[in-house]
């Protein structure tokens, strides 16, 4: 009969329960809810501060009202883009996005999902009745 060594009887025993370890045991901290920080990014623009901007504002005085933009487009320096977003839990709660444009150093208009006031206030087109009918010449 052939003795098996021992250096091979004990291998087995740390195989054996390494594999047992990688059942279907779960780590019970995997269950427990994570937390997750409120992450707001970018520029708060709100409602208030877009109503402060009038055309033919300069950019120093457009900087003062909404703050320094998030984005300057190196081709389009006339542009600048304010965009705010707000995640809780991993999903996004709050998005927002502005743009400023700019024709020859004066505020030209305002685009994006806040819209200025005088753009509220702005007197619907009048619309046009329609047009009269040629009346046949009577013979």
């Amino acid at each position: 009969m052939r003795r098996i060594p021992a250096s091979l009887r004990v291998v087995p025993l740390p195989v054996l329960l390494f594999i047992a370890g990688c059942g279907s045991w779960s780590n019970p901290i995997d269950n427990l809810p994570r937390h997750r920080i409120e992450v707001q990014q970018g520029n708060l623009v709100t409602q208030d501060m877009v109503d402060k901007l009038k055309p033919g504002m300069t950019p120093s005085q457009v900087r003062f009202i909404l703050g320094t933009p998030l984005v300057v487009d190196p081709f389009r320096k006339n542009r600048w883009d304010y965009v705010y977003r707000v995640e809780r839990g991993g999903k996004v709660q709050e998005q927002r996005r502005i743009s400023v444009v700019f024709e020859d150093d004066r505020l030209k208009a305002v685009e994006g999902d806040v819209t200025p006031a005088s753009a509220k206030t702005a007197p619907a087109p009048a619309q046009n009745p329609a047009p009269a009918q040629p009346e046949e010449s009577k013979k």
